[in-house]
C-alpha cells in the first residue's frame, strides 16, 4: 500500500515541478537589464524628435511628404525608422510589461534586423548625391540605440534559456532520487504471502 502512496506522491511531485518548469520557461527576468532597456526605449523615442537628415526629423521619415521628398529620404531610412518604432519601442515595452519570453525573442530579432537596416540607412545617407546633408544626429542615435537594445535583449533571452536548463536538470535529479528511493523501498519490503496460505 505504501508503494502506491509513494508512487502517487512521486507523480504529484513530478507534476508540480513540470508546472513550475513550464511557468519559468515562458517568462523572462530582465533583472538589471530591465532599466537599461527602458532607458534605451526612451532614448530611441527621443531620437525620433531629432534631425534624421537635414531638417527632416525621424517622425517625418515615418510619414513621407514634401519635406522628405526634398531631402531625398531613401527607402532604407523609412524601413529603418518603422522597424525602430515597431520592434525597438513597441515590442521592447511589451516584453518589459508582460515578461513573456516569446515577446522578448521578437524584440531581440526585430531589434537586430533594425540595427542591420540602420547600417544600410546611414550608409545610404552618406553616399547620396552632392548637396545632401548626410545622416543626422537622430539617425545615428537611433542606430546605436538599436544595437544596444539588441545586445541587451540577447542577454535576457540567453539567461532565460540557462535558467530553464537549470530547472530541467534539477527536475531530472529530483525525479531520479525519488525513483531510486522507491526502488530501494520496494526491494527492502518483504513480499506478502499469497492469499489463502
Amino acid at each position: 500500500m505504501s508503494g502506491k502512496r509513494d508512487q502517487h506522491n512521486l507523480e504529484a511531485y513530478r507534476a508540480d515541478i513540470e508546472a513550475a518548469e513550464r511557468r519559468v520557461a515562458g517568462e523572462i527576468d530582465p533583472g538589471g537589464r530591465g532599466p537599461v532597456v527602458a532607458i534605451c526605449v526612451f532614448v530611441l523615442l527621443g531620437s525620433f524628435l531629432l534631425p534624421h537628415t537635414g531638417s527632416v526629423r525621424g517622425w517625418d521619415v515615418l510619414f513621407p511628404g514634401e519635406r522628405t521628398d526634398e531631402a531625398l529620404v531613401t527607402l532604407p531610412s523609412q524601413v529603418f525608422m518603422w522597424l525602430a518604432l515597431v520592434f525597438g519601442v513597441g515590442f521592447s515595452i511589451l516584453a518589459l510589461v508582460t515578461r513573456r519570453w516569446t515577446v522578448a525573442w521578437v524584440a531581440l530579432a526585430g531589434s537586430a534586423v533594425a540595427a542591420a537596416t540602420g547600417l544600410l540607412a546611414v550608409w545610404s545617407r552618406q553616399t547620396a548625391i552632392a548637396g545632401d546633408p548626410g545622416p543626422g544626429i537622430g539617425l545615428i542615435l537611433a542606430w546605436i540605440t538599436l544595437i544596444v537594445l539588441a545586445f541587451h535583449w540577447a542577454h535576457v533571452v540567453w539567461s532565460r534559456t540557462a535558467l530553464q536548463l537549470a530547472a530541467e536538470a534539477e527536475r531530472r535529479r529530483s525525479t531520479a532520487q525519488l525513483q531510486s528511493r522507491n526502488l530501494l523501498d520496494d526491494l527492502s519490503r518483504p513480499e506478502d504471502p499469497p492469499p489463502g496460505e
